[in-house]
């Protein structure tokens, strides 16, 4: 390989993939143009707006803060494949239903962000607090829905799962939820603006 040029070799929703990427390349720009995996969306570019997320290796990261050559031997998981195995598949239902979404754009960081959350919380057993979902999902800036609908969602989830015998019992809802509907609903839309404005856009 060249200087500017390597070869990668990475699991992406349970699937090898052996890719030859520029060095510079980050993995959103890796798995939206070269994998067509447009659930990540690209906003601000800078790590702020969350728009981006993943997961790496089962923790949430920042798809543009990352390099695709840096993800070389790790495990990398998007919206698109954790909608598919049917893991969130309750959380989306919520979503809908509480009207936690709108544009869209947005979604698919809060639905990994408070999958994150809520998995960590299952293995205490116990349910997160409104202040402690808005403090894990205050990194996911949302421009259109307001987090108070999110909040609830979330909630609900996390309440639903701590009484239900099996967390996963959401599962069999998979398929309801077209992946363009709650992950690629807007990937055009332009991006989120990064400075200022910081109060208006936290949780």
């Amino acid at each position: 390989m060249t200087e500017n040029f390597r070869s990668i070799a990475l699991t992406v929703n349970g699937e090898e993939v052996r890719e030859t990427v520029e060095a510079r390349t980050s993995l959103v720009d890796f798995l939206r143009e070269r994998l067509g995996l447009t659930g990540s969306h690209v906003g601000c570019e800078q790590g702020v707006c969350g728009a981006c997320t993943v997961r790496l290796n089962g923790v949430t990261v920042r798809g543009c803060l990352v390099l695709a050559v840096q993800c070389a031997g790790s495990r990398v998981e998007t919206i698109e494949g954790v909608s598919d195995s049917g893991e969130i598949a309750d959380l989306q239902e919520a979503f809908v239903r509480r009207n936690a979404l709108q544009c869209g754009f947005c979604t698919p960081g809060m639905l990994l962000g408070a999958q994150e959350l809520l998995a960590a919380r299952e293995r205490g057993g116990d349910v997160p607090s409104r202040e402690e979902i808005r403090a894990h999902l205050s990194g996911n800036y949302c421009r259109c829905t307001g987090y108070q609908a999110i909040v609830d969602a979330v909630e609900s989830v996390a309440r639903a799962r701590l009484s239900s015998p099996s967390p996963s019992s959401g599962r069999a809802g998979v398929g309801s939820f077209p992946r363009q509907e709650l992950a690629a609903r807007a990937p055009t839309l332009p991006s989120p603006a990064s400075g200022g404005g910081k109060e208006e856009c936290s949780p």
